[in-house]
């Protein structure tokens, strides 16, 4: 296992470095001048301008732009935005407000999810598997925009339940966020989980389990919830990449200063330090949590080994 570790661990580096490049290009190809946009309605005098490509390194091909990148990058600069701002102040300013949201909806997806799927699956085609398939269906279905401004006219502005804007009231302001956040994957979850169980529930060692006269309760939580968590881990652990990525509409709506926003503002100013910065972290994340995933394996199921 520590061998596994150690090859995924070293395979993580030709992945960031080749993450990092492409969307450095996807920025430097996008149209427009950003030194040009950061005067606004006063243009910048042409000395001001060609100063700040020079510093910059914007005069430079696309390669060399990079190289410079990397070469600062190896010595734990990331670089600063066109403001002087270095780009691990912004990180780490909006890093934790994106952690908490997406801890509330990973622990949403995970608890609402699974405790559905589980009752759904060892209930199959009653009322709740039916319902558990319904909903899940139309929250699928609706864009997480319309689903963001909905739970927000809903519950914060007809019920008064949830803070609809900002971080001011704690964890409490991240629940409807991280609801909306989790929404469609919590579907899945649902979904996934009440077909693996409804799969198990028919397998051999299940019928032996019974026929030896365990409790119902003991069948499905040791021995059939057990093996049918492994898809749903798979999925779980490639969410939480995921979702720390895919939490620029939620962060916009709900007005939250976090990593998300943070890659919107930056795409629009053509900020390509700050957008290659977050996006290559958010990379290690997606890969780090991966790993944890396949460590998970041998831990739900002892034939899992890694050689």
């Amino acid at each position: 296992m520590g061998r596994y570790i150690a090859r995924r661990l070293l395979l993580t580096i030709p992945v960031l470095i080749g993450a990092s490049f492409l969307i450095f290009a996807m920025v430097y190809a996008l149209p427009g001048d950003p030194i040009r946009a950061l005067g606004g309605d006063r243009p910048l005098s042409p000395a001001v301008v060609a100063q700040l490509r020079e510093e910059f390194n914007l005069n430079d091909p696309l390669v060399i732009q990079y190289g410079k990148y990397v070469g600062d990058l190896l010595q734990g600069d990331l670089g600063t935005d066109f403001r002087g701002r270095p780009v691990l102040d912004t990180i780490e300013q909006r890093l934790p407000v994106t952690i908490r949201l997406a801890t509330v909806a990973i622990l949403l997806e995970i608890v609402i999810g699974v405790t559905a799927g589980v009752l759904a699956g060892i209930r199959r085609n009653g009322f709740l598997d039916n319902l558990v398939l319904v909903s899940s269906t139309v929250v699928v279905s609706v864009p997480i925009l319309v689903l963001a401004f909905v739970a927000q006219f809903v519950f914060g502005l007809e019920l008064g339940w949830f803070p609809i804007s900002g971080a001011g009231e704690g964890w409490y302001s991240y629940l409807l966020p991280g609801l909306v956040l989790a929404g469609g994957s919590l579907a899945y979850v649902a979904r996934l989980t009440r077909t693996s169980v409804a799969e198990n529930m028919r397998a051999d060692y299940v019928r032996t389990a019974r026929a030896k006269g365990l409790p119902n309760r003991a069948v499905i939580l040791r021995h059939t919830l057990r093996n049918s968590l492994i898809p749903v881990v798979t999925f779980i652990g490639a969410d939480i990449g995921t979702l720390m990525g895919g939490a620029i509409v939620t962060e916009s709506v709900f007005n939250l200063p976090g990593i998300g926003r943070a890659i919107f503002d930056s795409v629009r100013a053509q900020e390509g330090a700050v957008v290659v910065g977050i996006v290559t972290l958010l990379v290690f994340f997606f890969i780090f949590f991966n790993l944890v995933v396949d460590v998970l394996y041998a831990v739900l199921d002892p034939r899992i080994r890694y050689d």
